[in-house]
């Protein structure tokens, strides 16, 4: 057989695609980078201008192409005549992104802002495009089937089974696509054919043959063979087209879209995968990514929450302006982010820093939106009083921590009259200075209050006792009266001797409060004086915390053990242990002599909150970590370290999860930090919630290639197996350990190398070996997580529905209207109700709001959407409309298959 494919290929045409791999920003900061983007495409254009017969593919991104024409706009009409020629090849996606360290959101706003930006210049490359990300997530072919994409191009990932470079990769719903894989070097697989030789213009035969009859084996169904002629940064050599010419009639250029436009999209025949593919059977997928600066993936997370989950509904449902123009510009900055060498946190520490400093932006947007819309909404909220926001599409009770004025024990109601559970969290002093000062010191002292705000909170009263020779301010968090700092300085004019300066703020305590909030929807909380001691379901006694769902016990070593209402006990839970790590931001490889750390030296237990609606204690353990990496003796260093390790364990009310967080000085190299449960039984699988999907993986890793194949894999909403669900806040990484016992959780992981050029885990460099200080992310480190028992082996609706709730706090506002206002009654959004139906995005979309969910489920279900809109359609990824639904009493009913994505607009008409 492979002879015959030999044969076959020997005749079959080489279609030549020229690119440059663009990494953004990687071992270089991003600026660094595009003086020689702009370089290369300055040359590139030119050649293509002076020779009709060169074609360019820009790599698959926008991104490259806006970045070059923001330092030579004068050349966009240049590149835009390229692209609608059909000789440049651009987009589809804004970025290369990672697929797993970013939302599947994230993934969907990448493609839309690629293609519209693409087809702004003539056309966007209709192929999915995926040459260098890490591995790829199981949802990808429904996502570029659901935007009109029926081709796929991938090289890391494809599992040993795949034997030709084309297959069926079909998408946990059923949905697939032709996908051709590069095999013989990936994106560069023809990148040596055209090196120069002394055989004259053309490339030497024997180099053609080599490539026809190596491409040939993964070609058995005969077709053009493609020949991807370009790496990383490099542009083709200049004379490409004079020598393709000289190589004869069986070698021809094109770009990447015009091959495939000559592809079949029919699946028939082809060898299916189904799901993800992050095989390390034929090229290297670089796992270590995935708890590289962990601190990236917390950010990340972060700002996506706050923009996908709160500032856009936000924005669609309560909000009569224009804030689009700042969610647009959040957006571009957490796509920017998502790139495949920038969350991953495999590039320099300049590069780190910058996408920081990008995450950290979509955030502040996000938050500036969030106050925007709740500032427009408070203002008819009573001053003391609360707005609350439910950013889910289901009705949901939750705690709220707030500031409130109060003499003695607080109250609250809700706007419609409802009391509402309380727990004094903290009083705050009402003293805040009183101290004796010479009448010369009086004018420095007024240079304090900034405009009207004195020790952080605002004047709404003072007096002057010239008898008494005393100043007095009283403050309060906001004050609706007049103040004028003249008057102040004035009443003091020829003050003499010692003066009392006061400072006075009215009883305020901060409060936890359990509040009933309709989906998507508003209330407002009033303060009231209390009707009597409050009574709840939460308690702290001891060692043990109990909320009637859930009851944990801290032991002596520092561990927990969980016990259900059903009898079920879980032990083990929050072992910190400690081991070396060898390697860089690509892999972990722990030294030959690897020293574990996982006893405590010390163990104590300190009481944070008592009860009745939340109840914590902090477990409080001390280590001896060695200080670093012995690279010489392949160990860990003699040298220690004394670290403590807090885990804070919580407990709320209605919640039926132990929330954690684990909190340290991190003081130590080269090592990896992670949190372990033991599960209630045996696991022979785990299931990982990401990226529109809950993928299911085994206890071992396919192997094959020269990359150690571990089995630590990305998570994003939660990791559950044998009974245990962990709830996450962002991208993490975990490993099913000790035969499917044991559960471990990467808290961090810290090198000193972008990559090492001898790794014990991978055969070859990743990079080039550059010190990264940064990764060893040195300093305050802290976790969060929760965990959550379940039944069953496959989690189902109880662990959406909590890890819905554990990643979406209620969002509260201070009202600031007129203290005798009256607070406004509730009011409901949008809900989306559903076996299985989560909700991952909504937003107000060209006149329409838009929302996008997947069913999370195994068996066929039914969404319900019920609001204040008339008609409702389903539209694809692109906006495009598709099948109208019935609605009946702002009701809608869409069924869905398994695991489908789906994306309905809705308004009044």
């Amino acid at each position: 057989m492979r002879v015959e494919n030999a044969e076959r290929a020997a005749g079959a045409e080489i279609v030549v695609v020229p690119h440059t791999h663009w990494d953004r920003e990687w071992y270089l900061p991003f600026q660094r980078f595009r003086l020689r983007l702009v370089s290369l495409l300055d040359a590139v254009v030119d050649r293509m201008e002076a020779d009709p017969r060169w074609r360019f593919t820009l790599d698959g991104q926008m991104a490259a192409v806006e970045d070059y024409l923001e330092i030579r706009p004068e050349r966009r009409e240049r590149v835009a005549a390229l692209v609608r020629e059909g000789r440049l090849a651009v987009g589809p996606w804004q970025i290369l992104h990672d697929e797993f360290l970013c939302s599947g959101e994230n993934i969907v706003r990448n493609l839309e802002l690629g293609m519209r930006g693409a087809r702004e210049l003539g056309a966007a490359m209709m192929v999915g495009y995926l040459p260098d990300q890490f591995g790829h997530c199981a949802q990808m072919p429904q996502i570029l089937r659901l935007a009109g994409i029926e081709h796929a191009c991938v090289w890391r990932g494809v599992p040993d089974r795949v034997r030709s470079c084309a297959f069926g990769w079909e998408a946990p719903d059923g949905t697939a696509i032709r996908t051709r894989y590069l095999p013989e070097g990936g994106y560069g697989n023809a990148a040596s054919m055209f090196e120069e030789s002394g055989d004259g213009p053309s490339p030497p035969p024997g180099r053609i043959a080599g490539f026809a009859e190596a491409m040939g084996r993964w070609s058995p169904h005969g077709g053009p063979l493609l020949a991807m002629y370009g790496a990383d940064h490099t542009a083709p050599a200049a004379d490409l087209a004079d020598r393709i010419a000289a190589a004869g009639p069986g070698m021809r250029l094109d770009t990447l879209a015009g091959f495939f436009a000559g592809e079949r999209t029919a699946l028939d025949g082809l060898p299916h995968v189904r799901g993800e593919l992050r095989s390390h059977a034929r090229a290297n997928i670089l796992p270590g990514v995935i708890s590289a600066r962990v601190r990236l993936k917390q950010l990340m997370g972060l700002a996506e929450r706050r923009v996908e989950r709160y500032a856009e509904p936000l924005t669609a449902l309560w909000y009569a302006g224009d804030a689009q123009a700042f969610l647009d510009l959040a957006w571009r900055r957490l796509i920017e982010a998502s790139c495949h060498d920038s969350v991953t946190g495999c590039g320099c520490d300049e590069t780190a820093e910058q996408v920081a400093a990008h995450m950290a932006e979509a955030d502040q947007l996000g938050r500036a939106v969030c106050d925007l819309v709740t500032a427009e909404r408070a203002a008819s909220v009573p001053l003391g009083s609360h707005l609350v926001f439910n950013p889910t599409p289901d009705r949901r009770t939750g705690l709220v921590t707030l500031d409130i004025p109060c003499e003695g024990e607080p109250g609250l109601v809700t706007g419609d009259g409802w009391p509402v559970p309380v727990q004094t969290i903290e009083i705050a002093p009402t003293v805040l200075d009183d101290a004796v000062h010479p009448a010369s010191e009086l004018p420095v002292l007024l240079e304090r209050v900034y405009g009207r705000v004195l020790y952080g909170q605002e004047i709404r009263d003072w007096s002057v006792s010239r008898d008494e020779r005393t100043l007095t301010f009283r403050v309060t968090s906001r004050a609706d009266v007049p103040f004028d700092l003249g008057e102040v300085r004035e009443a003091l004019r020829g003050a003499e001797g010692a003066w009392r300066v006061r400072i006075l703020a009215d009883p305020r305590r901060t409060v936890a409060a359990l509040v009933d909030v309709p989906p998507l929807g508003l209330t407002t909380l009033r303060p009231v004086p209390a009707p009597g001691p409050e009574e709840g379901p939460v308690a702290l006694e001891g060692s043990v915390l109990d909320n009637g769902l859930l009851r944990a016990e801290v032991h002596a070593d520092g561990t927990l053990g969980l016990r259900t209402p059903s009898g079920r006990v879980i032990e083990g839970v929050g072992r910190i242990v400690d081991g070396g790590d060898l390697g860089d931001t690509y892999n972990y490889a722990p030294p030959a002599d690897d020293r574990i750390v996982g006893d405590p030296l010390t163990v104590e237990v300190e009481r944070v909150s008592d009860g009745p609606l939340v109840a914590a204690f902090d477990i409080i353990r001390t280590y001896r970590w060695p200080r670093g990496g012995d690279l010489e003796r392949d160990a860990r260093s003699a040298a220690e370290e004394d670290v403590t390790v807090t885990v804070r364990a919580e407990l709320r009310a209605g919640e039926p999860f132990l929330r954690l967080r684990a909190a340290f000085d991190n003081r130590c190299d080269d090592h990896r930090v992670r949190l372990h449960l033991s599960l209630p039984r045996r696991a022979d699988s785990s299931f990982a919630e990401g990226q529109f999907a809950i993928t299911e993986r085994g206890l071992t890793a396919e192997g094959g290639f020269g990359e150690r194949p571990v089995p630590t894999y990305p998570a994003s909403g939660f990791v559950a197996a044998g009974g245990i669900a962990v709830l996450l806040e962002h991208a993490t990484e975990y490993e099913i350990t000790g035969a499917g016992r044991e559960m471990a959780l990467t808290l961090l992981r810290a090198v000193g190398h972008l990559s090492r050029d001898r790794n014990a885990y991978r055969d070859q460099p990743a990079g080039p070996q550059l010190p990264t200080p940064g990764a060893q992310c040195r300093g305050e480190r802290a976790v969060g997580m929760a965990v959550l028992p379940y039944d069953g082996e496959r989690p189902g609706g109880d662990v959406l529905r909590a890890a819905e709730a554990y990643r979406h706090d209620l969002l509260t506002a201070a009202g600031y209207g007129h203290a005798s206002a009256v607070p406004p009654a509730s009011r409901e959004g949008i809900a989306i109700t559903g076996d299985g139906v989560v909700m991952t995005s909504l937003r107000a979309r060209d006149g329409w709001t838009e929302t996008r969910m997947v069913a999370q489920c195994t068996e066929p279900t039914t969404a319900v959407l019920r609001g204040d809109f008339t008609e409702a359609v389903r539209v694809d990824l692109r906006g495009r409309p598709g099948i109208p639904l019935d609605v009946h009493a702002g009701t809608a009913a869409l069924a869905l298959r398994p695991r489908e994505i789906a994306t309905v607009r809705f308004r009044t008409s």
